[in-house]
């Protein structure tokens, strides 16, 4: 009776597991539904944050203040200065 069991088992698999796991997934949904907060708070854009970031900087910045194009400090003294993070900028 066991062997006849497991071949039924087997052939109407996807018939038995479809609607097992229908029903263990929307039990599972009502659930989570009644024990999470579903309120998410408003944040800004990663883009909006960086916008106001560099238009403060901007405003910051003293424009009156040039270098002198004799002095060259545009250009990097060896390729390792060459493409460097603002923050990592050595002020001297």
């Amino acid at each position: 009776m066991l062997p006849a069991l497991f071949v039924v088992l087997r052939t109407y698999a996807p018939y038995i597991t479809l609607p097992v796991a229908a029903v263990i997934g929307f039990i599972g949904y009502k659930i989570e539904g009644l024990m999470s907060d579903k309120y998410t708070p408003y944040q800004e854009s990663i883009e909006e944050k960086r916008e106001e970031r560099l238009l403060k900087e901007n405003l910051e910045k003293d424009v009156t203040n040039v270098d002198t194009l004799k002095e060259k400090k545009f250009v990097p003294r060896t390729v390792f200065e060459k493409n460097v993070s603002p923050s990592l900028v050595h002020k001297s």
